[in-house]
């Protein structure tokens, strides 16, 4: 099904930074707080490369992103992909990879991700800016043909959710604690390169929290070293 081009702002932030290789550098972000999601992180069982979390994004990250680009939606691969994807995780709580509340907190921390990809990376946003992306992302995320119902108005309301679903959602479990390590110093993919100090600033506060993960000023300073040098080699992803 093709939707108007019009739905995301093909001059926008979104279109302008999603498909960029930092949006992969970064994703180490995101990917931390998907395995501390006790759902999510149970869902991996389901993957072909369930013990190479990398391997397995590099299959579906790309995916997702080319949603934002071909104006149409993705509804047939998302529901072939996910609708098996479902039992009960490490909390004895059922889940479903379809289920709303999961599928937009894994989408959100894409969103925070790229926020903060060009927040360090690139420049600091102003309010606007963020604003007109995260409205950008909420038609990005429709194309996924999954219910919105638990997806923010704006950017004010959607911090508010991702702070609330951090704080009350997340848990260590050993189906997320499992992939720790790769995500911490990954072995795959694009991000096998990213020193182990990069990764640990780039965390969000939830996760460096959960996994006790201290981050100090040498950590920030290689972040801030790391992101001059890939301004000067920035590049669309090809892989």
């Amino acid at each position: 099904m093709t939707v108007p081009d019009t739905d995301i702002d093909p001059d926008g932030l979104l279109r302008r930074y999603l498909h960029d290789r930092r949006f992969l550098l970064a994703l180490p972000r995101a990917v931390a707080l998907q395995m501390l999601h006790p759902a999510i992180a149970a869902g991996m069982d389901h993957s072909r490369t369930p013990r190479r979390l990398w391997l397995h994004k590099r299959r579906t990250v790309p995916v997702l992103v080319r949603a934002a680009y071909d104006d149409r939606h993705i509804r047939p691969i998302v529901r072939f992909a996910h609708e098996d994807v479902k039992g009960t995780d490490d909390l004895g709580r059922r889940y479903h990879a379809l289920d709303p509340d999961v599928f937009f907190f894994q989408h959100a921390t894409y969103v925070d991700t790229l926020v903060t990809m060009i927040d360090v990376f690139v420049r600091r946003l102003e309010v606007g800016e963020k604003e007109a992306l995260y409205l950008d992302s909420c038609a990005w995320y429709r194309r996924y043909g999954i219910s919105d119902r638990r997806m923010p108005q704006d950017w004010a309301e959607f911090t508010d959710y991702f702070d609330d679903t951090c704080a009350s959602v997340l848990a260590r479990t050993p189906s997320g604690d499992r992939y720790r390590d790769q995500i911490l110093q990954p072995r795959d993919w694009v991000q096998r390169g990213i020193p182990a100090r990069v990764v640990r600033a780039l965390l969000h506060p939830a996760a460096r929290t959960l996994w006790e993960v201290d981050v100090g000023a040498a950590d920030r300073r290689a972040l801030t070293a790391y992101a001059t040098y890939r301004r000067l080699r920035r590049g669309p992803i090809t892989r």
